[in-house]
């Protein structure tokens, strides 16, 4: 006999038969009443069903206990073998009983409390039972206890569910790592990403030290482990964008990257990457950008190459595109990064100030410099450039100098920026500055000056470190203050001084070779470098080379210079290299055609390791160029011998006529020997002319 029970919504109803004990029909009859009673009420179901409605049917078992799901979330499903796609709809099938209910949460059923059912040897589908209460005691007629609770009235209420587990609910409540993981002790919840990227995000909060200090405790608290896991065991199943953002996460919070976790997420990456969308071809580039080389991540930054190659034009975002720019590396096949570079150029028009700005770093991560690009956006930068962060103005003069990229209009406006807002800044900030200033052959007078003035006014700012750089950048860039030079000068030794018995043998021979540039001889220093164990160490250390050549031109300075000081008198050393000899073929050429063969010599050797390019020797009157088959030309009184230097641009300070540090000196040596001297560039046009006019101006 079979009963319908209506409920007040027309689209559900429940339809129960009697049920007969196994034992009293025979197979052939229970297998007839089966089909039979099957068939029948789906019949009726189909007549009941609206049909502007469609009900998905998911057979769950036979007798099947009730299961109270801590986070309704379809991917948490995935954990107990769900398809990933479930909507609420519930079905139970018995032998000949069907309960169907609709998709709507609202829908109670009515005059059900606790059932008790035969149980089958076989169920429809499987699965794992999660609660420990429910159970199925023996065979054949047992009990089984759906613990459906209802009230006195017979009505089943709705089942109250918890609040998912998400990745910003976690970080808000959670105020340590280890908070995260007591959370996913106590009840784990699919995905795991989420526990991940919480603790990520709550990381990125602490300080350096608590940062430390959180993650030792992460590394060995009881669930790490476990959730570890968790992470592999679903990394096949859950969504792609988590899979990638619980990568990033485990990367950033310092979990080894040879570890089985991390080379298992790499691989399953790679395996899933056709599934990558806008975002996560983001997200995957920032994953990358901050892994070191190993196998299974250049496999998969091959592959990156080979997505993006494939679809850098459909890419809508500025920010994805310079994420993938700075991930693919710097040794990708140059089409890629041309095909990336016109992409840029089509979307300048979109780009913010912010873009601008890191358009500077996803240039130099791919090694690729594009003129148009970085002139385009250093206007962008100068044109914002108030306002603008110091780690910002670092990263762009540091992408420059990696670049090769010289732009003087970029460079002036950082400089005069500091210069104007130069009370705001710290002076290891502004020292910063003034190296990248250096290695980028620039000097902004203003600039130097304030920092000049600064250090005079503060000397206790100076360490040792401080004291080489500062020492170095002025030297370098051939720079002092008419009015405070000799005041810097006195400040810069005296502090010098003050470290002769910390600082090591290198370093002093850099700050000593600086004030060598600089003219400049302080005698306690250049004793100290002179004694025979700093000499011996110097010669014994690994730039043995470089310490020779700035030896031999201290000891030109003290020979040239007139310095008084106390020299080693067993000083022995090495023989310096061999100068590099540059032909200058077209200047001699042009030298050859003003002023004929024999009037000028090439390659001239001269003391303490000199070299000159060109040496033409004129009478004092400076009317004509004399021969060079006089021999004792060289010692009359009335002959004016003449230097020629063809010098690189990377001699002068950038965009200027000034001479940097080493040149300079060379100039200031070459005069105590008598020479005049004339810098030229390697091709002018009119070399002759140039070189008698500068003479006779």
């Amino acid at each position: 006999m079979h009963v319908f029970s209506f409920s007040d919504r027309s689209d559900v109803c429940v339809i129960l038969t009697t049920l007969k004990p196994l034992e009293s029909v025979s197979v052939d009859t229970k297998m007839s009443n089966r089909a039979g009673s099957f068939l029948w009420n789906l019949g009726q179901f189909s007549t009941l069903a609206s049909t502007s409605r469609t009900m998905r049917l998911y057979p769950l078992g036979v007798c099947r206990t009730k299961i109270v799901y801590s986070n309704w979330n379809p991917r948490h499903l995935l954990l107990n073998n769900f398809d990933n796609r479930m909507q609420p709809s519930l079905r139970f099938l018995f032998q000949d009983v069907l309960i169907f209910k609709s998709g709507d949460d609202n829908f109670q059923t009515k005059g059900i409390c606790t059932v008790t059912a035969l149980t089958v040897n076989r169920l429809l589908c499987p699965r794992r039972q999660p609660s420990k209460e429910s159970s199925v005691f023996g065979n054949g007629l047992d009990k089984v206890n759906f613990y459906h609770e209802a009230s006195s009235k017979g009505f089943l209420t709705k089942e109250t569910k918890p609040t998912p587990v998400t990745c910003g609910k976690l970080s808000q409540e959670c105020t340590s790592l280890s908070d995260v993981l007591d959370t996913f002790s106590k009840a784990p919840a699919f995905p795991s990403s989420n526990y991940f990227s919480a603790m990520w995000t709550i990381a990125k909060r602490m300080s350096d030290d608590q940062k430390c200090f959180e993650k030792q405790l992460m590394f060995n608290h009881p669930a790490f482990t476990q959730l570890c896991e968790h992470m592999m065991r679903e990394a096949k199943i859950m969504h792609y964008d988590q899979l990638l953002f619980s990568l990033h996460a485990i990367v950033k919070l310092g979990i080894p990257q040879n570890t089985l976790l991390v080379q298992t997420l790499l691989r399953v990456v790679q395996e899933r990457i056709n599934e990558c969308d806008e975002k996560c071809l983001s997200v995957l580039s920032t994953v990358l950008e901050a892994m070191e080389p190993c196998k299974n991540v250049d496999v998969l930054r091959a592959g990156l190459r080979i997505l993006v190659d494939q679809r850098v034009w459909k890419i809508e975002r500025v920010f994805t595109l310079q994420a993938v720019m700075r991930s693919i590396g710097k040794n990708a096949p140059i089409a890629l990064k041309r095909k990336l570079e016109m992409k840029a150029l089509r979307e300048l028009d979109r780009f913010s100030v912010l873009n601008s700005q890191h358009m500077f770093g996803a240039l130099a991560a791919m090694d690729h410099r594009s003129v148009t690009l970085l002139n385009e956006c250093s206007k962008v930068v100068v044109g914002n450039i108030h306002g603008c962060p110091f780690k910002v103005l670092l990263s762009i003069l540091q992408c420059c100098r990696g670049l090769q990229y010289r732009n003087s209009d970029l460079f002036n406006g950082i400089a005069a920026y500091v210069a104007t807002t130069f009370d705001i800044w710290k002076l290891k900030q502004v020292l910063f500055l003034l190296i990248l200033f250096e290695n980028l052959a620039f000097r902004h007078t203003g600039l130097m000056d304030l920092f000049m003035k600064k250090v005079v006014d503060e000397p206790d700012f100076l360490n040792m470190k401080n004291i080489v750089s500062i020492l170095h950048v002025y030297s370098s860039l051939n720079h002092l203050h008419r009015c405070q030079a000799r005041e810097f000068l006195e400040v810069m030794a005296g502090a010098l001084t003050g470290y002769l018995h910390h600082i090591s043998s290198e370093n002093l021979l850099n700050a000593v070779y600086s004030f060598c540039l600089m003219n400049h001889f302080p005698l306690a220093s250049v004793n100290q470098l002179l004694q025979k164990d700093m000499l011996s160490e110097l010669l014994q250390s690994d730039n043995k080379e470089r310490n020779v050549h700035r030896l031999h031109m201290l000891a030109a300075c003290l020979a040239l210079d007139g310095v008084p000081c106390h020299k080693a008198t067993d000083l022995v050393l090495p023989s310096p290299p061999p100068a590099r000899l540059h032909p200058n073929a077209k200047v001699a050429e042009g030298l050859g055609s003003l002023l004929g063969k024999g009037r000028f010599s090439e390659n001239v050797q001269l003391p303490h390791n000199y070299r000159i390019d060109f040496e033409i020797r004129m009478d004092s009157s400076r009317s004509q160029v004399l021969p060079l088959s006089d021999v004792n030309v060289v010692t009359s009184t009335d002959v004016q011998r003449v230097a020629v230097l063809c010098v690189p641009r990377s001699a002068y300070c950038l965009d200027l006529t000034h001479p940097r540090g080493f040149l300079a000196m060379k100039m200031r040596h070459l005069k105590v020997m008598g020479f005049h001297v004339i810098l030229t560039d390697y091709f002018p046009l009119f070399l002759g002319r140039l070189i008698i006019g500068r003479w006779r101006n």
